[in-house]
C-alpha cells in the first residue's frame, strides 16, 4: 500500500463487519426472549457486544482517516456520497411510518368506530411535552450549525461548546420522550392508534440516541484535535443526520401530535 499510485483506499481485512451483523442478530434473538419469556439477558449481551464493535470499528476508522491519511479527497467524496444515499434510504423508512398513519387516519376502519384517534384512547396534548421537544431539536439545529461555524473558522472554543450543548440537547430529548412514554394513557396494543404512535415516535427516537452517539464521539474527537478547517468530513456526517433527525421530528409533531390528536 505504502507505493500505490491512486488516491483510493482499499480497506484492510476486518472483522467488525461479520461481527456487527451477528451482535445484531443477538440483540434481535434477545428482544424476541425478552417478549416471549420476559427475560432480558441475552438482550443486554447483545447490546454489550454491539456496543464494543462500535468501538472498536470505530477506533479504526479514525485512525485511518485521522492518523495514516488515508482519507483522501476522492475517499472524502465517497464517503459524502454514501452517506446522502444512506439518509435518503432513512426518508422512505420514515415515509412508510407516515404512509400507514395516514391511511389509518384518513379513512378511520370500521372495526376502530370510523373514528380517529379512536374511542377510549387519550392522545397526548401537542402543546406540552411535545411542543417542548420540538423546541429542544429546533434549538439543537443551530447549536450543531453553531459548532460546524466554529470549526470552518478553526474557532476550538465555540466549535466544542456548540456540540456540548447539541449533546445535552439530545440527551434531554430523550429523556422527555422516555418520561412521555412512562406517563402514556395508551400502549403499542392499543388499536392501530398505538401501533403508528410508537412505531413512528420510537423509531425516531431511537435515531435521536443514534445522532447523539454519533456527536459525542465527534466531540470527543474535537477535544483531541482530530478536526481541522479543512478536514472534519465525520463531524460533517454527524451534523448532516441531526438535521435529518430535526426535521423528521417537525413532520412527526405536526401531523401525529397536532393533527392526529
Amino acid at each position: 500500500m505504502s507505493t500505490k499510485n491512486h488516491p483510493f483506499h482499499l480497506v484492510d481485512y476486518s472483522p467488525w463487519p461479520l461481527l456487527g451483523a451477528l451482535s445484531a442478530m443477538t440483540s434481535m434473538m434477545g428482544l424476541i426472549k425478552w417478549f416471549h419469556m420476559y427475560n432480558n439477558n441475552l438482550l443486554f449481551l447483545g447490546f454489550l457486544i454491539t456496543i464494543m464493535i462500535m468501538y472498536q470499528w470505530w477506533r479504526d476508522i479514525v485512525r485511518e482517516g485521522t492518523f495514516q491519511g488515508l482519507h483522501t479527497f476522492k475517499v472524502t467524496l465517497g464517503l459524502r456520497w454514501g452517506m446522502i444515499l444512506f439518509i435518503t434510504s432513512e426518508v422512505f423508512f420514515f415515509v412508510s411510518f407516515f404512509w400507514g398513519f395516514f391511511h389509518n387516519s384518513l379513512a378511520p376502519a370500521i372495526d376502530i368506530g370510523m373514528n380517529w384517534p379512536p374511542m377510549g384512547i387519550k392522545p397526548f396534548n401537542p402543546i406540552q411535552i411535545p411542543l417542548l421537544n420540538t423546541l429542544i431539536l429546533l434549538t439543537s439545529g443551530l447549536t450543531v450549525t453553531w459548532a460546524h461555524h466554529g470549526l470552518m473558522e478553526n474557532n476550538y472554543t465555540q466549535a466544542l461548546q456548540g456540540l456540548l450543548f447539541t449533546v445535552i440537547l439530545g440527551l434531554y430529548f430523550t429523556m422527555l420522550q422516555a418520561y412521555e412514554y412512562y406517563e402514556a394513557s395508551f400502549t403499542i396494543s392499543d388499536a392501530v392508534y398505538g401501533s403508528s404512535f410508537f412505531m413512528a415516535t420510537g423509531f425516531h427516537g431511537l435515531h435521536v440516541i443514534i445522532g447523539t452517539t454519533f456527536l459525542m464521539i465527534c466531540l470527543i474527537r474535537h477535544i483531541f484535535n482530530h478536526y481541522s478547517m479543512m478536514h472534519h468530513f465525520g463531524f460533517e456526517a454527524a451534523a448532516w443526520y441531526w438535521h435529518f433527525v430535526d426535521v423528521v421530528w417537525l413532520f412527526l409533531y405536526i401531523s401525529i401530535y397536532w393533527w392526529g390528536s
